[in-house]
């Protein structure tokens, strides 16, 4: 990345003149060695074909004219992955509250902002033109998310109550936890649970209580819990039981078959122009959630119980705009 910035400003120098800019004054202003500066020139011209050109009358470095337009770099872009690691974290850092951590992240902050500043636009150009938008997150609980973490990382169990929407109640629980998850904005952390003998993945903003316990966690090995909660589909554990097969329109198709819904999916493509895809799956209801989004775009060739409770999804819904003793809109 050194490099680079230094392409880069040597660029700028040599567009700020307009008469040949000497060697010496190209180290001083790139503080580098005699030798750097010619490495940076070679390269531009090797990779960028920058007509940087030595003028002996003038002794010292320029662009060469090339018609009527300047010569302009090519953008010293990041790849996709790059731009949103240094995005994400920059957005997360900044929605740190002020508190312990300060001083500790504000030397992070100031490099991740130098590393965008590397553009020719500079950091705040890009703040503007470049974001990171997250969906549906929900906030835990500050306090009880510390607690949750620090048993995590201490290897504690936790005595927590917790709260479940889908059964709408609370009960308690001693747990011992293993990992904590970032899914589709939310934290989730994935533990044994005492009570059921099994393991279990808990929404950590429904932990409405967190105690950490002196008994030391559980453990289980790193293969287990892959096995568990990172074989089936979504944020739901377990072996996968079921292969859904989706069959998206042509239209959809474009946009489903660079997709990817699950590491062990396949996919094809169909006579038509329509594309196949098949997922592992147990618990079917965030699979659900993810088919009911295409509506008319996508049918459910199996397996039959899936298929069904798309149909009965789908018939609720239009029941809802078809109830005559509704509002109309």
């Amino acid at each position: 990345m050194d490099r680079l910035r230094r392409i880069y400003q040597l660029h700028q120098i040599l567009k700020a003149h307009r008469h040949p800019v000497a060697l010496g004054a190209l180290q001083e202003k790139l503080e580098c060695s005699r030798a750097s500066v010619n490495r940076i020139i070679r390269e531009m011209r090797l990779f960028f074909d920058a007509p940087i050109e030595y003028d002996r009358q003038g002794n010292g470095y320029h662009y060469a004219q090339t018609g009527n337009r300047s010569f302009e770099l090519p953008g010293l872009w990041f790849n996709g992955r790059e731009l949103h690691a240094l995005m994400s974290a920059q957005q997360l850092l900044s929605s740190v509250q002020p508190g312990l951590l300060d001083n500790m992240l504000a030397p992070l902050r100031d490099k991740i902002g130098k590393i965008l500043a590397l553009e020719h636009l500079g950091q705040t150009e890009i703040s503007r033109r470049v974001r990171i938008l997250r969906i549906a997150g929900r906030n835990a609980t500050d306090g009880n998310f510390q607690t949750v973490a620090d048993a995590v990382l201490r290897r504690k169990r936790l005595a927590i109550r917790y709260f479940g929407r889908g059964s709408n109640t609370e009960t308690s629980r001693e747990i011992s936890p293993q990992r904590l998850i970032h899914y589709r904005d939310n934290w989730y952390l994935d533990a044994w649970c005492h009570q059921r003998n099994a393991l279990r993945s808990f929404a950590v903003e429904n932990i409405k209580a967190a105690h950490v316990l002196d008994q030391p966690a559980t453990e289980l090995a790193d293969g287990e819990l892959d096995a568990h909660f990172a074989a089936s589909y979504g944020i739901f554990a377990g072996a996968p039981q079921h292969t859904a097969i989706l069959r998206f329109t042509p239209e959809r198709a474009r946009w489903v078959a660079d997709e990817q819904w699950h590491p062990e999916q396949q996919g094809r493509f169909l006579e038509g122009g329509s594309y196949e895809l098949q997922i592992p799956y147990s618990d079917p209801r965030e699979l659900v959630m993810d088919i009911l989004k295409y509506g008319p775009d996508v049918e459910v060739a199996g397996p039959k119980e899936l298929r069904q409770s798309i149909h009965e999804r789908l018939e609720s819904a239009l029941a809802q705009y078809c109830n005559i003793h509704r509002t109309p809109l």
